[in-house]
């Protein structure tokens, strides 16, 4: 009995790091002013009639905090790279110096950072939702399984715990993502 009280502890515990992996990769794609590969991992190009992801046809680095160097595997791909770029609508500029494609970083305003900054708490908050839902789904699945009430408490407590250590995980994330986007 208790081996399938233990399953639904750990099914939920696993529901709950599916969400904060999650969330880890959406705030990712945040964008905080610096420069970022990650930037561009939406980018497909078109590579001789598929869509494909810029960083199977390029390297992507960053010489500085303020610049993306884009490195093209076969130097004809350039002009293909530049428009991917541009028709992703990322609010970039790219330059293409023959070599490679070099996009400088434009300094986020205040007011993008203000909304950046929701957007991750946002984020967060769906990140929360998901685990109390985990929560609540144990606790349900311990209701119909427990053999006494003593049994179901001290379950419902074991889950409760881990509830409260992944939520304060998310909030130790969103507090270094929101520290991230608002220093200037």
């Amino acid at each position: 009995m208790d081996e399938t009280l233990d399953l639904i502890v750990e099914t939920a515990k696993e529901a709950m790091e599916q969400a904060i992996e999650h969330l880890e990769k959406e705030l990712l794609n945040i964008r905080a002013g610096k420069a970022n590969p990650v930037m561009l991992s939406g980018v497909k190009v078109d590579y001789y009639g598929t869509p494909t992801p810029i960083s199977q046809v390029a390297n992507i680095n960053t010489p500085d905090g303020r610049t993306l160097s884009v490195q093209p595997w076969e130097k004809n791909m350039l002009a293909d790279i530049e428009k991917a770029i541009l028709i992703a609508n990322l609010g970039f500029n790219p330059m293409n110096n023959g070599e490679s494609i070099i996009i400088n970083i434009p300094p986020l305003t205040e007011e993008r950072r203000m909304s950046l900054a929701k957007l991750a708490k946002s984020e967060a908050e769906n990140a929360k939702i998901s685990i109390r839902t985990a929560r609540k789904e144990a606790n349900h699945d311990l209701k119909s399984e427990a053999p006494s009430e003593d049994v179901l408490k001290n379950y419902e407590i074991d889950v409760q715990t881990l509830t409260d250590s992944f939520i304060s995980k998310i909030d130790q994330l969103f507090s270094a993502k929101e520290k991230e986007i608002l220093t200037v």
